[in-house]
């Protein structure tokens, strides 16, 4: 028996060498039938973390600042001279419409807002439930108080 021909066989039935196996999937926001439509938009809290070289403090807190200005929906942001984190609430119809709008927050509003040239280092997207879940537990991010612009 040829290398790897038992493996080829455990893993999908009889299929030639070098034959390559069909992957099915499903896309991201397919539906079971049995489940109702979600087009409503929902809320979901993100925590967005950039970090990269050292900058003034005084400027990396102006770019967040005038990023609070431009987006007032941010609720508060934490930062230091290389990393900062940013915490909001974001309308969206799942969960991949919310991540794909807070990846590209950060790139999208550098120039305007005068932003470092960090990269993003986190990103954690929960919906309202489990954020609430988390503060009645005991544990998560703690509610966005005070609101604003602070240092870690």
């Amino acid at each position: 028996m040829r290398p790897g021909a038992a493996a080829s066989r455990s893993l999908g039935g009889s299929r030639a060498a070098g034959e390559e196996r069909a992957l099915t999937s499903v896309a991201a926001g397919d539906m079971y039938e049995a489940e109702e439509p979600q087009d409503l938009p929902r809320l979901w809290h993100v925590t967005l973390s950039v970090s990269g070289g050292e900058a003034p403090l005084k400027e990396v807190r102006r770019g967040l600042e005038q990023l609070a200005h431009d987006h007032p929906f941010l609720l508060t942001s934490r930062y230091a001279n290389d990393h900062a984190e940013i915490r909001y609430w974001e309308e969206a119809r799942d969960l991949h419409d919310a991540a794909a709008v807070a990846l590209r927050l950060w790139g999208e509003h550098r120039q305007t807002a005068k932003l470092p040239p960090w990269e993003i280092v986190g990103l954690e997207v929960i919906d309202r439930e489990t954020y609430h879940q988390r503060i009645a537990e005991g544990y998560g991010p703690l509610p966005a108080t005070p609101v604003g612009v602070h240092p870690f």
